[in-house]
């Protein structure tokens, strides 16, 4: 079998696993035994020819010891504390790696000054951040976008006199590796809201970024002792001190095995975090409840078939040179089809970027007290509207574009039973916005739209064939589609931190 057949079909399986789960039991109460399917889809990963075997036991161990810890410590989650439920791995690896190598400790004591020295910098990205001026962002990005944690932390490290790989695995370790659930400008904006001097504020951004990296094991359950999402008060589910040091425990001997095996420390901070979130966020209350809407679950069933047809498309006509051509087609095929959606109620992607801007202004205004990442998956959808639409455009509408030179298979969508006959879902004679309304659902919730547990499994298998390279975050432009589209920060602009890519600092990445 070669590489890319096995990457489709454990990503496949993964994919349906989390869809047989939601189609049985949306619309129902949840429990966590209700993720045992996606565990057992994990559990069919393997190494093949040329993979690491460290780098899988970093995902399958991780899923496992995550659906584990849960069983015994809860029976549910409830929808305000799912959203966290892919924080409890990364400061536990961060604070075996502290104890396991000196040098690295050092390096991070040494960044953890760093910030001290950058304050300035530090309460001016909160300062542009709280004032909206970078508009949607993407505050823990997986990429270097303007006003994201991997774009501050990456200019801090720039001229920081550390190990390269120290400075990669900092870097990895508050993107696709998840340490804690702070957003930069949290602290800012309550101590202003709290009637703090500007002052004050900057310094209690600063106390808290230090707190993170210095202990964030205790820095997570103050997060989440302290949160009140929906007004509903701090983390109930479950005891998050108790989860992460069962998680340390449980992970120790697989973190070691990996640094001795030479794997990259910035893969050993990611690969175990991004993972797990189907159990407990994706396959959880917030998505049964949702799934509810038979248009919502409609989308996501015909656009998951897209997603399966096109990369299995791609087997047949030997399309893929390599493991990251997998990955395009894989995120790629999903946004043509959902753009696809849009375009069925006569919506384009700018009438939704525009919107979707003038609305992050209007909410920036009205609720200056919004948390750091209230944004963060509206930017995700929209990025994958533009991409869908990108691709869309190639030929003719209506016969759909090509990725790596396979056809996009939107077939599913076109013969899907619920998806084309809106008018049985609202007003009959006069239903031309309900798929765009449950676009909008899923625009709050587009971990569907391009499955989250794909991505993971499919970088799991592109990681492990180069081990010793940190595979986060992309070192790329990401085509935001706000920049794209409104043009808030092409190379002509004039603040401080400007560079060749606008506010955006990919091309300097350490």
């Amino acid at each position: 079998m070669s590489v890319y057949k096995k990457m489709i079909n454990e990503s496949v399986a993964a994919a349906r696993s989390v869809y047989g789960v939601i189609k049985k039991k949306r619309g129902g109460p949840f429990k966590i035994a209700d993720c045992k399917p996606y565990v057992d889809a994990v559990n069919g990963m393997k190494p093949g020819e040329g993979q690491s075997k460290e780098i899988f036991d970093l995902h399958v161990k991780s899923v496992n010891a995550h659906y584990d810890i849960l069983m015994g410590l809860t029976d549910t989650i409830r929808p305000e504390d799912d959203p966290f439920v892919e924080h409890y791995q990364t400061p536990p690896i961060l604070e075996i790696l502290y104890a396991e190598d000196p040098a690295f400790k050092a390096s991070m004591w040494k960044f953890i000054d760093a910030l001290g020295a950058n304050k300035a910098l530090i309460g001016l990205e909160a300062v542009r951040r709280y004032g909206g001026m970078y508009g949607l962002t993407c505050v823990v990005d997986f990429a270097f976008s303007c006003g994201s944690v991997p774009n501050l932390v990456n200019r801090i490290l720039l001229g920081l006199d550390i190990p390269k790989s120290h400075k990669r695995t900092i870097l990895s370790s508050k993107s696709w590796g998840m340490n804690t659930s702070y957003g930069l400008g949290g602290a800012f904006r309550a101590a202003l809201e709290a009637g703090k001097t500007a002052a004050e504020a900057e310094q209690a951004e600063l106390d808290m970024l230090q707190f993170v990296y210095r202990e964030p094991v205790a820095a997570q359950n103050q997060l989440m002792a302290t949160h009140n999402l929906g007004g509903h008060g701090p983390h109930s589910s479950f005891d998050t001190a108790k989860y992460m040091a069962q998680y340390k425990e449980k992970m120790k001997p697989f973190i070691l095995a990996a640094l001795k095996a030479g794997v990259h420390p910035a893969n050993i901070v990611t690969v175990p975090a991004y993972c797990v979130g189907d159990i407990g966020h994706h396959i959880a209350q917030s998505a049964f409840n949702m799934f509810k809407d038979d248009m919502v679950f409609g989308i996501y069933e015909a656009v998951l078939d897209v997603f399966e047809n096109t990369l299995r498309r791609g087997l047949e006509q030997d399309a893929y040179k390599g493991p990251y051509d997998v990955l395009a087609v894989a995120t790629g095929a999903p946004a043509c089809g959902t753009a696809y959606i849009l375009w069925l109620d006569s919506f384009t992607v700018p009438m939704v970027v525009d919107l979707f801007t003038k609305r992050f202004h209007n909410y920036a205004a009205m609720n200056p007290k919004r948390g750091e990442a209230d944004d963060l998956h509206n930017a995700d959808f929209i990025d994958i509207m533009l991409r869908g639409e990108q691709i869309l455009d190639i030929v003719p509408i209506g016969k759909g574009g090509k990725i790596k030179g396979i056809k996009v298979d939107l077939s599913p969508i076109d013969n899907h039973e619920v998806i084309t006959n809106p008018q049985r879902y609202t007003y009959p004679a006069c239903a031309i916005t309900q798929r765009f309304a449950a676009l909008m659902s899923l625009s709050d919730f587009p971990c569907y739209l391009t499955p989250e547990c794909v991505t993971a499994t499919l970088m799991t298998n592109a990681i492990a064939l180069s081990p010793d390279k940190p595979g986060s975050p992309v070192r790329g432009c990401k085509n935001c589609a706000v920049t794209s589209l409104i043009k808030r920060n092409v190379p002509y602009v004039k603040g401080f931190l400007a560079g060749n890519k606008g506010y955006c600092n990919w091309d300097t990445a350490v």
